[in-house]
């Protein structure tokens, strides 16, 4: 795990992710159905839980993102 991710909540980084980007653009850079197709942030974390692959997808996005704070 990232030491940018040590602490933080799957929860924390997808609504952070969602309110930088807002679903489409998620959606985009990742192209799985919970981002696209009637997202929220419940559907997409009961994903993002049972589905390792995409939570590392995820968590990179995060990662390489630069939040301005």
């Amino acid at each position: 795990m990232s030491k940018q991710l040590q602490g933080m909540t799957l929860e924390a980084i997808l609504v952070r992710l969602h309110a930088y980007y807002g679903w489409e653009q998620l959606a985009q850079r990742i192209a799985i159905n919970c981002f696209s197709s009637d997202p929220s942030i419940k559907s997409s974390l009961k994903f993002l839980r049972k589905t390792p692959w995409a939570r590392e997808r995820v968590e990179a996005l995060y990662c390489a993102t630069h939040f301005n704070d």
